[in-house]
């Protein structure tokens, strides 16, 4: 289990490492500042954690160097996997800064530790390629928290659902094969709404009491892949307490946000679940929870489909 300490430095070790491998027209060092538009995103790996079928999961992010513009980058030469299937589930759409995690990809239980995957990203010029393997320094433990939370026992990602009865999602993992369907027509709002669960537990380094609590559970909406502009009523919905609400009480809340989509075509949309850990675990490699919602768009009447 890698600890919190360990964990941000080897994630700067990464992005350290993408820097190394970057090639461009003009040198471009990991330190090269964030401008509004026109900078380079490179691949983060986060770690890799095992599954109880044996197989292995990558777990996967980026950091953007663009504060204002998201980028289009479709499946091809300028985004893509290698060896193998260049299409592994990663975004075409690029947000702005350091984003922990988006998604995991599982490779077989065949897979040895010394084979190297290659994620190879191309924008506006600047070619970043990581390759991500089975180092033990990299291994994650993203499902439970590595320390003990300040109200005894350890820290959970929190658990969401797009249904009040519908399939949960628990922990990093978002993938396109798990993903929920939805359909929905051009300019016309499809309503997003989750449910979300926590034990809003919560290290401090000295167990010591949180002065200002924020809310259990943040949600944040965003494009990840599709032909067209998507606008989010609202990326980052509040959600309404069910229960709970304060730390080391258990929590449930529902929020609603609507999307709207400015060209028909296949789409996956993302959420992150946030806990009191924050952005990225805090550093620590867990506690958080994503997913898709893929949509299909048209030009007739906006529905629904079932959770699958």
């Amino acid at each position: 289990m890698m600890s919190r300490t360990t964990f941000k430095l080897f994630t700067l070790a990464v992005l350290l490492a993408g820097g190394a491998l970057v090639s461009a027209q003009q040198p471009l060092l990991p330190s090269v500042p964030p401008k509004q538009f026109g900078g380079s995103v490179t691949p983060a790996f986060e770690g890799w954690y095992d599954n109880a079928d044996g197989t292995h999961s990558f777990l996967i992010g980026y950091f953007s160097r663009n504060t204002d513009a998201e980028i289009e980058v479709p499946i091809g030469s300028a985004n893509h996997f290698e060896p193998g299937n260049p299409d592994m589930g990663q975004p075409t759409h690029f947000l702005t800064g350091r984003r922990y995690g988006m998604f995991v990809y599982t490779m077989p239980k065949e897979f040895a530790k010394q084979q190297k995957l290659k994620w190879v990203l191309t924008v506006n010029g600047v070619t970043a390629t990581v390759p991500f393997y089975m180092s033990p320094d990299y291994n994650l433990s993203p499902f439970t928290s590595s320390e003990e939370s300040a109200g005894g026992g350890y820290n959970l990602p929190p658990v969401l659902r797009f249904a009040s009865s519908g399939p949960s999602f628990a922990g990093p993992a978002a993938t396109v094969a798990n993903a929920i369907t939805r359909t929905a027509s051009v300019s016309v709002p499809l309503t997003l709404d989750a449910w979300a669960d926590d034990d809003a537990k919560y290290s401090s380094g000295a167990s010591g009491p949180m002065r200002t609590a924020p809310p259990p559970v943040n949600l944040t909406w965003s494009k990840y892949r599709g032909p067209g502009t998507v606008t989010f009523a609202q990326a980052r919905p509040k959600l309404e307490a069910l229960k709970g609400g304060q730390p080391n009480e258990a929590y449930s809340g529902t929020a609603a946000t609507t999307a709207v989509f400015s060209a028909p075509g296949d789409y996956l949309l993302h959420v992150t679940a946030n806990d009191y850990s924050g952005n990225g675990g805090g550093g620590s490699g867990c506690c958080w929870t994503n997913a898709m919602v893929k949509v299909t768009v048209s030009g007739g009447t906006a529905t629904t489909t079932g959770d699958r």
